[in-house]
């Protein structure tokens, strides 16, 4: 071959090369999948100071790549409404094209509160638009519909006191409405949503009264402890579980499957987890926290699709804690992970084979502003996870304080995207 080629004029020679380069990048997928089989975290992130544009983070999250838990992308929002949002929760649509986060703090600037990502090509995401709904404020978590388009809890009402209501945007990513038409007018502050399409259910936890986290609202803290039971295609609210005591439900989980239509929800002060009947609106407490940490603050809640396991993140302890509900009323810790001082995981998320579990260590800092101050360690962590164990993947590091170059950055709500993509 080699006399060959060499006996060919340079133009020639140029031309073949030419070809065998296009022939072996087009032909060796396997070299570039290396670094990007289509496995990515997408994180809702904000400025520390509070001045450079929020973003969203792309992750490297393939286990076989060199660059596993490296940021690999990044889109800031534009315009008027791009810093001091304080991004919150996430959402991905159901098609796995679009991502959204909330701006939990965007009110206190009258800026829009909810923010569109194209994550289309997911190594290069790009801001698509921003919304704010006319009747609430303070956004916080999302959940995905089949057809397209989210279910958005809004904590508060438009200046941040009561009600909130719960947002709906289309497909197209267009407001459809804010619901309930009449909602409850005392203690109505949706956080927590969770929803079976094939049963007509869903449910929101109420939270918090969010204006009473701030430093100009006089007293203290005004935590919710209820449960709303929907008519999930009416939109409208069937009953309510009031939980008195629990000291701020934050949020609610159905069981995946259950016929008796139950789920749980937590109670951060009060320590318990509380097995919820739907059907007859009452609650139970199942599990005491306190028995892990006294104090730890249990917040998220996920559980897999098989309804029986559930994870539970614990933001003051710096713990995360798995249990087993095979049996929903009698609980039975299985594993705590320890994340360490100055840990304070808060948003937990599961791949979609449920063997990986990432933990984003903040929850909320208001500054010189207001009486929350949960900062956390800014890092993100992976758990491997086994019907019976939960531990650390020492290999993924990522500490969002060094990560960017503008300086330190408060990690939040994370999702997952698993899929083959076109390689270019």
């Amino acid at each position: 071959m080699m006399p060959f080629y060499r006996s060919l004029n340079i133009r020639t020679q140029s031309v073949l090369l030419v070809a065998a380069v296009g022939f072996f990048a087009s032909s060796t997928p396997c070299v570039a999948a290396v670094d990007d089989s289509g496995k990515y975290l997408f994180i809702c992130t904000g400025d520390q100071a509070r001045k450079s544009p929020d973003f969203l983070a792309v992750v490297n999250f393939d286990e076989g790549s060199s660059q596993y838990g490296h940021v690999i992308g990044k889109a800031d929002v534009q315009g008027a409404s791009a810093t001091g949002n304080e991004f919150h929760h996430i959402g991905m649509s159901a098609d796995g094209t679009t991502v959204v986060c909330g701006g939990l703090l965007s009110v206190l600037k009258s800026q829009d509160e909810i923010f569109f990502f194209d994550v289309s090509n997911p190594r290069a995401p790009k801001f698509h638009s921003s919304a704010n709904p006319p009747l609430s404020a303070i956004t916080d978590d999302f959940q995905s519909l089949p057809q397209g388009g989210f279910l958005v809890t809004m904590m508060g009402g438009a200046q941040g006191h009561s009600p909130g209501r719960v947002a709906e945007f289309n497909g197209q990513l267009e407001l459809v409405k804010e619901y309930p038409e009449t909602p409850p007018a005392e203690g109505f502050n949706p956080h927590g949503i969770s929803l079976r399409p094939e049963v007509n259910l869903m449910v929101t936890s109420d939270f918090i009264c969010p204006s009473t986290t701030l430093d100009a609202v006089a007293g203290g803290l005004d935590f919710r402890g209820s449960v709303r039971v929907w008519n999930l295609r009416h939109r409208t609210i069937l009953r309510t579980i009031e939980i008195p005591g629990a000291g701020g439900t934050i949020d609610v989980k159905l069981i995946p499957g259950d016929r008796s239509e139950r789920g749980y929800t937590a109670g951060m002060l009060d320590e318990h987890l509380y097995l919820l009947d739907t059907r007859r609106g009452t609650a139970k407490a199942v599990f005491d926290f306190a028995t892990i940490s006294k104090g730890g603050w249990p917040q998220l809640l996920r559980l897999t699709r098989d309804g029986r396991r559930l994870f539970i993140s614990m933001n003051q302890a710096g713990k995360v804690a798995m249990l087993d509900i095979s049996r929903p009323d009698e609980p039975r810790l299985l594993k705590i992970l320890d994340l360490g001082a100055n840990s304070g995981p808060h948003y937990i998320a599961l791949t979609r084979d449920e063997k990986r579990l990432i933990i984003s260590d903040y929850f909320l800092n208001q500054d010189g502003f207001g009486k929350v101050h949960a900062e956390g360690d800014h890092k993100i962590h992976v758990a491997v996870v086994t019907s019976s164990d939960l531990r650390l993947d020492q290999r993924f590091q990522l500490d969002f304080n060094t990560a960017f170059a503008q300086g330190p950055a408060r990690p939040h709500g994370v999702a997952v995207l698993e899929r083959t993509y076109a390689h270019d």
